[in-house]
């Protein structure tokens, strides 16, 4: 059984993990409007991976024997100045979010949670790769700046993402 501040701190990663998803809704919305449909896909993707994060937590807290409770989701913000500005709130959101997660484990650690510190040690593992993806996007952006060329060759790469087997799965 999860105790009351472990079993809250893992409903606030709910929250943390679906605001994350619509955030990444917006920017795949922003991303349609301004006809780069690669990355509208990409942050799409990344929009369902951001929801099966939180019904990971979302399940694991009933097997835990837990309650979750749902939070509002404050709006997201709709627009950016430029591709790069929109992959670096992305990544903005990812380092917030392995900030989240490491509480998560510390607060694991100093209850001897083992359990849950075992369970989190997958989003560790999923955060580092997540922020890794977004810096490099990131960094291939300002490379090519307001090269609309560069742009369409990353927006082509960007689209060919395919959903990982966890996502297909689910949807499939």
């Amino acid at each position: 059984m999860l105790s009351p501040p472990m079993q809250d701190a893992l409903n606030r990663q709910i929250h943390v993990e679906l605001a994350s998803a619509n955030e990444y809704l917006s920017l795949s919305a922003f991303f349609e409007r301004i006809n780069m449909k690669g990355c509208a896909h990409w942050m799409r993707i990344q929009h369902d991976e951001e929801v099966a994060h939180a019904m990971k937590i979302f399940d694991y807290i009933h097997d835990r024997d837990g309650d979750v409770t749902m939070q509002a989701i404050d709006a997201p913000e709709t627009m950016w100045g430029s591709p790069q500005e929109a992959f670096a709130a992305a990544l903005a959101s990812e380092r917030n979010n392995s900030k989240q997660i490491g509480k998560l484990v510390e607060l694991a650690t100093a209850e001897s949670d083992h359990s849950t510190h075992a369970f989190m040690q997958w989003f560790v593992n999923e955060q580092v790769e997540e922020e890794a993806t977004a810096k490099e996007i990131v960094d291939k952006l300002s490379f090519v700046g307001d090269d609309r060329t560069g742009q369409f060759m990353i927006d082509q790469e960007l689209g060919q993402r395919t959903p990982p087997p966890e996502i297909d799965a689910e949807q499939g």
